[in-house]
């Protein structure tokens, strides 16, 4: 049985999917799955914020400027 992206068991045709989530969505079998958090986005937003205090005010300006001037230039284009 061909297993998915986090390692769960999946049928390996189109038919065998369906019936699975059918059952799953009646209560007949259990979604084995685990939630998945975005770990990642946990930590960007840490780092996130850690830049944002380190930067000083003048900073935090060149770069807003530089990126805005960046996303009018490719609308124009």
């Amino acid at each position: 049985m061909p297993k998915g992206p986090r390692g769960e068991k999946r049928p390996a045709d189109v038919i065998g999917a369906a019936v699975r989530v059918a059952r799953i969505s009646i209560g007949e079998e259990t979604d084995e799955r685990e939630p998945v958090g975005n770990a990642a986005a946990q930590l960007g937003r840490l780092g996130g914020a850690a830049r944002a205090k380190k930067l000083t005010a003048k900073r935090r300006a060149e770069i807003a400027k530089k990126a805005a001037a960046e996303r009018w230039r490719t609308a124009k284009e």
